[in-house]
């Protein structure tokens, strides 16, 4: 029995995922939920309270695969430049992946406090994987750099996310650019 509502609640994760990568929030309902699954929509029910449960959820078991991953980019880089490059890329090269759908789901208006203080301490977990090489290249205050960064990388996932007039590689060089050399680039 437990073994069916392990199962069952994966069903009904990969289904949320594909809802919102195919759709956004907008698409995530628990009628398509129950469609997708085969379920009795009073079934979703029985897994999940809301759909911020269900978001807070994918941010529970996908954000710690794709931070591992972006940290294990970042281990594979030999020096403090390569760290913060591979940071930004492979954070960038990630957003096509169905589980960064739901990690920018986590804005979703309806989470409650708690959820959103889960997913914020997650968050500050990724932020923190930068803060050492900030150091190592003689950022000032590496905290506050490294959530610097992080915004920049958080406007060029929206920009991607949008279908910006430039396409993604564009897009991820720029934002690698300014990583690295800041706002004047590196001809500077």
């Amino acid at each position: 029995m437990a073994e069916h509502r392990t199962m069952q609640r994966g069903a009904l994760l990969d289904a949320a995922r594909s809802l919102l990568s195919e759709g956004g929030t907008e698409a995530l309902t628990f009628p398509a939920l129950a469609e997708r699954t085969g379920l009795a929509r009073s079934s979703v029910y029985e897994y999940f309270r809301s759909r911020a449960a269900v978001v807070e959820e994918l941010c529970a078991v996908d954000f710690p695969l794709w931070a591992a991953e972006v940290e294990a980019a970042m281990a594979r880089a030999e020096s403090p430049d390569g760290k913060v490059e591979a940071y930004v890329r492979k954070q960038l090269e990630l957003v096509g992946d169905r589980r960064h759908r739901a990690v920018v789901a986590i804005s979703a208006s309806e989470l409650d406090d708690g959820a959103r203080e889960k997913i914020r301490a997650a968050h500050g977990g990724l932020v923190a994987m930068i803060v050492e090489a900030l150091a190592a290249l003689g950022h000032p205050r590496p905290r506050l750099g490294a959530m610097l960064l992080q915004g920049v990388v958080d406007a060029a996932v929206r920009r991607i996310e949008l279908g910006a007039a430039e396409h993604p590689t564009e897009i991820t060089e720029a934002a690698v650019s300014m990583a690295l050399h800041g706002a004047t680039g590196p001809d500077a």
